[in-house]
């Protein structure tokens, strides 16, 4: 044996956490198992599809692990150990800001205030939130709700007493009681601090109840204006309220968890559900180093969100079983309330990575069309990214007039000045079978004669039949094999391959499929055009024939003017003569009142 075989045998069959190191002694990856034994010999005993996993394995030397009583402490651990050690092939977590928090301050007048900084004092600190704007917002509705002081005095019964301090302008203007000078007592002050807590909690209902009592005790007393005072304060609360999004407000303090992956990365959206409202709405970017399973990354965003912001539920609902230990409840909603939270947080996952994408696509196209390049490769299976793909379509009515398109995209864009149409040259009638081997013969033909370069995907828009024709006229010029070749079906989207008879399903959200779609729809609106403008032009061509003193030069001139029949049909007789001339208007006018 080998020492690394060796190491792999050793082993226990437990739960923990693995770490692989390199022949230089650099820790390479980190990862967590049911069973280590079982999970570190897969690494060694099956081919690996991702290029990257094949590289790393080639690397390891070293392999360590620490064993734990259940999963979940090896998910903790796998966690902590990726954000100290940073490994190279571990996901990387991309959001490492310092959010914001509120305190409330432990002294005899607590204050209330925004900190990125938490001190262990015994303070309360409630966060942290992703925004400032929402924190602004909240200290906003809690000064124009209760007065609270802001000075920084050390307001103990003894300085009270010994008159230390006076009352300052926030006093005057209505903003501070005057705690410093004993106009309020510290009962009174916490009975607000109170109700301060359970706001930033989520929890309105009983500032809501306690306000509504005042108000109607200073109404009876006949306090009007105080009345009016309070009421102003209740629609405040009322609608901050409404700003949350209300669920149900049986649901509470539920997390909600769903991810949006692509190619490189993984987007983890968090929604945190409290008193039936939405208090809090995050999303986690991981870039993927591996070929990582949205499980994987989940569970372990999961791990990392619940530490970062301290959530303590004990439920939480998420797209897919997940294992995250026994004290918390895992829902995972197929109807019902439950599952419109789950949709809401997709999508805002989704509308985050949209954003995301469409700032790097400004910032940096390139690395915008190789991550769409790259996604292409796998998701059609290609040997290589396709960066040039052509697709062919053919257009004819009850077998007129048949014409083929071939459109251009370099890139995953529109290059339009490659674009091409073909007019049929040696089918009869509405055969495309037949039109579909002619003119991508004709078409690959011309490339290999002026040595152009070849595109690395053909998309054929039909199905089998007329894949096997464009088949067939690559292996007549010696192609097939060298050129990727799919036929896409209109009905249900199907992806047919050569010899192959099941077809390829992508998902109806994918941006393979999207480019697919567009590059046949391209296809079509190009094909049919040239079509449309060729029966025009026939159509022409035979109703001015048939007008008497009217020869082929004036027929060409008219047909470049008007395009088709109606038209000349509805054009006046001076617009006609601003053409070809009065007399020869004239003719034309008068042929067609007749008609």
């Amino acid at each position: 044996m080998t020492p690394l075989e060796l190491q792999i045998q050793t082993l226990p069959d437990n739960p923990g956490v693995y770490q692989y190191y390199d022949k230089d002694d650099k820790i390479l990856y980190v990862g967590k198992a049911k069973n280590l034994k079982k999970r570190v010999q897969s690494y060694f005993t099956k081919n690996h599809d991702n290029y990257k996993t094949s590289v790393l394995v080639k690397k390891i030397v070293t392999i360590k692990h620490i064993v734990v009583p259940t999963e979940t402490d090896a998910l903790l651990l796998e966690n902590n150990l990726i954000k100290t050690l940073q490994p190279r092939y571990n996901v990387l977590l991309r959001d490492d800001k310092t959010y914001p928090w509120i305190c409330i301050k432990k002294e005899a007048f607590p204050r209330v205030f925004s900190t990125r900084k938490m001190v262990k004092d015994g303070s309360e600190y409630f966060g942290p939130y992703t925004s400032f704007k929402t924190v602004n917002t909240l200290l906003e509705l809690i000064k124009t709700l209760y007065p609270l002081r802001t000075c920084n005095f050390d307001l103990s019964l003894s300085n009270i007493r010994a008159e230390k301090y006076k009352v300052c302008l926030e006093y005057h203007i209505g903003n501070c009681r005057g705690g410093c000078e004993g106009h309020e007592t510290q009962e009174k002050y916490q009975t607000q601090i109170t109700a301060i807590r359970e706001i930033l909690k989520g929890n309105f209902k009983e500032s809501l109840k306690d306000f509504k009592n005042h108000m109607q005790i200073l109404a009876s007393e006949m306090k009007f204006e105080e009345a009016q005072k309070i009421k102003d304060k209740i629609e405040v609360l009322e609608n901050y309220q409404a700003k949350s999004t209300i669920i149900n407000p049986k649901i509470t303090n539920i997390d909600v968890f769903s991810i949006i992956s692509d190619e490189t990365m993984a987007y983890v959206n968090f929604l945190q559900i409290s008193h039936g409202a939405i208090i809090r709405s995050h999303t986690l970017e991981l870039k993927k180093k591996l070929d990582e399973t949205n499980q994987e990354l989940l569970e372990l965003a999961i791990v990392e969100i619940r530490a970062r912001f301290f959530l303590t539920s004990r439920e939480i609902i998420v797209p897919f079983e997940i294992d995250l230990g026994e004290t918390i409840k895992v829902t995972v909603p197929k109807l019902g309330d439950k599952k419109e939270i789950l949709n809401l947080s997709e999508r805002n996952a989704k509308y985050y990575r949209l954003d995301q994408l469409k700032q790097i696509k400004i910032v940096d196209p390139d690395r915008h069309t190789n991550r769409i390049m790259a996604q292409m490769q796998k998701d059609l299976r290609l040997s290589v990214e396709p960066r040039h793909i052509e697709c062919f379509d053919n257009s004819n009515i009850q077998g007129t007039n048949p014409v083929s398109a071939c459109v251009v995209f370099k890139d995953g864009k529109a290059s339009k000045k490659d674009y091409r149409h073909f007019n049929i040259k040696t089918v009869e009638g509405p055969n495309d079978f037949a039109s579909m081997e002619e003119v991508v013969y004709r078409r690959y033909k011309r490339l290999l004669d002026e040595k152009e370069s070849l595109p690395q995907l053909i998309i054929i828009d039909g199905g089998k039949g007329q894949l096997s024709s464009a088949l067939k006229s690559l292996e007549d010029l010696g192609l097939r094999g060298k050129i990727a070749i799919i036929g896409i079906a209109k009905r249900l989207e199907e992806l047919f391959y050569p010899d192959d008879p099941i077809p390829l399903y992508l998902d109806k959200k994918s941006e393979t499929l999207k480019i697919i779609q567009q590059l046949r729809n391209e296809a079509h609106r190009f094909g049919i055009t040239h079509h449309r403008d060729k029966r025009s032009k026939s159509a022409l061509n035979s109703s001015v024939e048939s007008i008497p003193g009217i020869g082929e030069k004036t027929m060409i001139t008219l047909i470049s003017h008007f395009k088709s029949v109606k038209r000349l049909k509805e054009a006046t007789e001076s617009e006609i003569s601003s053409v070809i001339g009065l007399s020869k208007a004239k003719k034309i006018s008068d042929f067609y009142k007749k008609e």
